[in-house]
């Protein structure tokens, strides 16, 4: 239920004044700003004349990277409080326009930069302490040497910038603006039009199997009538990524979205392999859910709801005790930022009008990290907040401990810290309750973590893969071959226990990561992987005190070390070697043990 924004208290909403009181002052930077941008052009020519030009560029470039930071996200997360704010519409729309006219400006900086021997570089880096935080970036540019183009080529493909994120504009309108919803009646007389959020609700709290069909397939034919559209689209991005990728001198778009943070393709093709090995836990809960559920046919549409009717409402101060109390193990230094977190002015608890659904942690390095929240008092809320607050300490921990140049993660580790503060949450809970219902309650919600993050990421990473290999070899894109696709996958991965609906093939169509930001979703995976390996490693019986100590530094330290290094580096660093198919065994390992955790508390509350 929406709240009034009004009549809620500070201590529940964002203090944006922490960025700028008012937008004069917004107004004010703004024109800093672009005074420091206009100096940038200056510099072309001069970078490899000698070190203290370098720094002087370096500098410059810094500042405006961090006030850019300030200027794009005051208005950003302004609309995000209220889409109907002109004002901050207006404003974003503003310094967008600003920094693509400025990207095209600054086009020659790297060409420029590679014009100067890397062991000049070197030597400058050395011999300037003020140059040792840009080490590392810098020597990635050497790095990349290869897939960067000359000054001139480096320009005109700056000019395409925005026209190639067109298909993916294309498809927001189709499937957000111009979509037309289907209207059902339930059994219990309500009329409604299935959006993707009233289907989300009902397939997870509606316990009537036919309801869930009739939404199931609303919402699926408001999607299959375009199908033909949407496998246009698609195939244009397919084709645009390939185009991008063969510019750049890579072999595939999968190696050209890999190789930036020099994650071997191998990597990509291993998370798949080691699923498809592993997929017997998948295939047993689906079973055990069929046979709790009493129902003869198993499908799509009946992995969200519970096992058991569980509405338990948790107060969102109670949330905030329990992810404190859970994160104890992690030391006094972790709990005492997590707190700091928690008070006043970083999160925005509650759902109103206008404001954006779901929930996200942004961190601006110079301010802190702010959080939204759409906070309803169910138990997927409160591990919501621990997951965004794991996210958050991450960003803290690496803007205390790194400089500015180094201290973004990238998305391959994001989400390392976010799910290993639900897996202290659930122990926590577990550990607190004797009651079944409840226990169950928490092993599902654990579970269908574990369903959601790895097992189907993975099977829509397999599925973009596959779609991209079909372009890059030169062959047709129908909705036929892209629904024949993810019928196979998911035959593959859940086997014969979940009957397949014509229409969930047409799943690829409402799936936006596809079309915003391709290969990106295996991250939500390969993070899981890695801190269940984390988890295990620190909490574990089977190492000793000294170890699992060992093991918990080495975790922080990931969360400290920012992006000062390959993302595979850093995990290795902690102990997971993702370049081993071994690595993602621990999914699957927990997978199982809370397979017989849920099969034991059933039975009590069976009474058997």
């Amino acid at each position: 239920m929406q709240k009034n924004r009004n009549e809620i208290p500070a201590k529940y909403k964002w203090n944006l004044d922490d960025i700028y009181p008012n937008w004069d002052l917004w107004n004010k930077d703004l024109d800093s700003l672009k005074e420091m941008m206009n100096k940038i052009p200056a510099y072309k020519g001069t970078l490899a004349n000698n070190s203290k030009t370098f720094i002087e560029f370096i500098e410059l470039e810094e500042k405006i990277s961090r006030l850019l930071d300030k200027i794009y996200l005051y208005p950003y997360l302004q609309r995000d409080l209220d889409s109907t704010n002109e004002e901050a519409s207006v404003k974003l729309q503003e310094i967008e326009s600003i920094y693509a006219n400025y990207s095209i400006s600054s086009s020659w900086i790297t060409p420029e930069i590679l014009t100067i021997p890397k062991e000049t570089v070197v030597e400058w880096i050395n011999t300037n302490p003020v140059l040792e935080p840009n080490r590392f970036p810098l020597m990635e540019i050497y790095r990349l040497q290869e897939h960067v183009l000359s000054a001139d080529k480096e320009k005109l493909l700056s000019y395409f910038g925005q026209y190639l994120g067109v298909p993916s504009d294309i498809y927001s309108e189709l499937s957000t603006s111009d979509i037309k919803w289907n209207e059902v009646e339930l059994s219990d007389g309500t009329k409604l039009p299935i959006t993707n959020a009233s289907y989300s609700k009902i397939v997870a709290t509606n316990r009537n199997q036919e309801d869930r069909k009739k939404a199931f397939e609303a919402l699926y034919n408001s999607f299959n009538i375009n199908k033909n559209t949407y496998a246009s689209i698609y195939k244009s991005i397919l084709q645009r990524d390939f185009a991008s990728a063969q510019s750049r001198n890579y072999s595939s778009s999968l190696e050209k979205s890999l190789n930036p943070k020099d994650i071997p393709v191998e990597v990509y093709q291993s998370l798949i392999e080691s699923t498809k090995e592993n997929t017997a836990p998948l295939k047993r809960y689906i079973a055990l859910r069929k046979k709790a559920l009493g129902l003869k046919e198993y499908h799509y549409y009946d992995n969200s709801i519970n096992i058991v009717d569980y509405n338990k409402e948790f107060s969102y101060e109670e949330a905030k005790e329990s992810v404190l109390e859970s994160v104890k193990p992690l030391g006094d230094s972790y709990y005492n930022g997590l707190n700091t977190a928690l008070g006043e002015g970083w999160l925005d608890v509650y759902e109103t009008s206008n404001k954006r659904s779901g929930a996200y942690s942004i961190n601006i390095y110079d301010v802190h990290p702010y959080m939204l929240l759409n906070y309803n008092g169910t138990m997927d809320s409160v591990f919501t907040l621990a997951h965004e607050l794991g996210h958050t300490m991450h960003s803290m921990l690496s803007t205390e401990n790194q400089p500015y140049p180094i201290s973004s993660y990238t998305i391959f580790v994001a989400e390392v810290a976010s799910t290993f503060n639900e897996r202290l949450l659930l122990d926590n809970m577990l550990k607190k309750t004797t009651d079944s219902k409840e226990r169950i309650a928490l092993i599902e919600q654990a579970i269908s973590g574990i369903v959601g993050t790895y097992y189907i990421q993975t099977l829509f990473a397999d599925y973009e893969y596959q779609a991209h290999q079909i372009v890059e070899s030169g062959k047709a894109i129908t909705p036929e071959i892209l629904n024949n696709i993810m019928s196979n996958l998911f035959s593959e991965y859940f086997g014969d226990e979940m009957s397949m609906d014509e229409l969930q093939k047409i799943i690829w169509a409402r799936i936006p990561h596809f079309y915003n930001s391709p290969y990106y979703v295996y991250q939500y995976a390969t993070s899981f992987a890695s801190s269940a390996n984390l988890y295990n490693r620190i909490t574990s019986d089977k190492y000793t005190a000294e170890e699992r100590e060992a093991s918990k530094n080495a975790y922080l330290e990931l969360l400290k070390s920012g992006g000062n290094d390959h993302p595979m580096n850093q995990l290795k660093k902690a102990g997971v070697d993702l370049s081993k198919k071994d690595a993602f065994l621990a999914v699957s390992t927990e997978f199982n043990r809370l397979l017989d955790l849920l099969e034991e508390e059933i039975n009590k509350e069976k009474g058997e």
